[in-house]
């Protein structure tokens, strides 16, 4: 068996397919623009193959883009552990209540996953300079694996990003411009700017494989509870590469027979996780919820890592889950209450 399965990309709204062997952004059929995934091929491969393997994204290498050992560029990423919430469980009354503590990758978010695939195959692919917008965590990730590949980084982040996650970008070496705005403004700084300066955009569903690193958070939750899924997933989301990722891994295991074709009925992108099962959307004490921590804190009164206005691809959001673009506790009284106040 190949050390990759990887066979071709495909666009995710109009399908058109490309070659792996490209270095590519989006989708270049016109007035399309999707986003491109990584599909793999049909293979008899078995839990068991991956049982004994390091606990990184990269035990999973068949279903991961790279396609030789040798193109990796890693920092130990992945392999975070599941923890029995039991505390914060029985205070509100959630018995079940686990959170996947993403700070034990090495920047300290899960966006080490996503950054990681990304510089890899960017790398392997031909690329020397990266560049993308940031709040935060994703600059740091992409200064470090760059650093790691050898390759330039320029990172585009809100002049009022906490200080410490530009000097975590400039202690990698990475070049960081600060900005007067939003992420999405240094995104289109960045869109405007990177065929002049010769940058490959690394930003969030611009290229194939930030949510190939992503999705492994949904091959590890599979197994962390025995090739089972939680009732409920709720996750801290931006532009959403981890909802999205998780969900394209649960179909992939599904192919394989690993998991049946049962999903969480409940996905909830959100900046902070509820207070209480009725507040989840479940009305069952029993049920089995799974959050995610680790990342930046706080930008009132959004936190910061979610400041971002709509995006490209929030369609794929919306049909996997339920979409609540901001969550923020509300100034009523009761401790379960929230309020989402929605975007102009």
């Amino acid at each position: 068996m190949p050390f990759s399965l990887l066979t071709h990309l495909s666009c995710t709204k109009c399908g058109a397919r490309r070659d792996v062997g490209e270095l590519l952004n989006v989708c270049a059929v016109p007035s399309c623009g999707g986003a491109l995934f990584a599909e793999y091929a049909s293979a008899a491969l078995s839990k068991d193959d991956t049982a004994g393997r390091p606990r990184t994204i990269w035990r999973w290498h068949e279903l991961m883009p790279a396609r030789r050992p040798e193109e990796i560029v890693s920092l130990g990423e992945g392999g975070t552990p599941l923890l029995h919430a039991k505390n914060l469980g029985a205070k509100n009354a959630m018995p079940r209540l686990y959170v996947k503590e993403e700070a034990g990758n090495p920047t300290g978010s899960f966006k080490a996953r996503g950054l990681a695939a990304a510089v890899t195959m960017a790398k392997a692919l031909g690329a020397r300079k990266l560049a993308l917008p940031t709040a935060g965590n994703a600059g740091g990730a992409a200064a470090a694996y760059a650093a790691a590949a050898g390759l330039e980084c320029h990172v585009f982040m809100p002049k009022d990003t906490p200080k410490v996650f530009r000097i975590e970008c400039e202690a990698y070496g990475a070049r960081v411009t600060l900005v007067d705005g939003l992420i999405d403004d240094c995104g289109r700084i960045v869109a405007q700017r990177k065929d002049a300066e010769g940058w490959f955009d690394v930003s969030t569903l611009k290229e194939p494989y930030r949510v190939e690193g992503k999705k492994t958070m949904g091959y590890e939750l599979a197994e962390d509870f025995g090739w089972t899924l939680p009732d409920v997933v709720v996750y801290p989301t931006g532009g959403g590469t981890g909802l999205i990722g998780m969900w394209k891994a649960f179909g992939e295991m599904e192919d394989l027979g690993w998991i049946g074709s049962a999903r969480p009925p409940d996905s909830r992108t959100a900046s902070r996780i509820m207070k209480s099962p009725t507040a989840l959307g479940t009305r069952r004490p029993d049920a089995t919820v799974c959050g995610f921590g680790g990342g930046s804190e706080n930008r009132s009164p959004l936190s910061n890592a979610v400041a971002i206005g709509a995006q490209p691809e929030d369609w794929q959001l919306i049909s996997r889950g339920r979409f609540w673009p901001w969550i923020q506790p509300s100034v009523a009284s009761s401790p379960n209450a929230f309020h989402i106040p929605m975007r102009p």
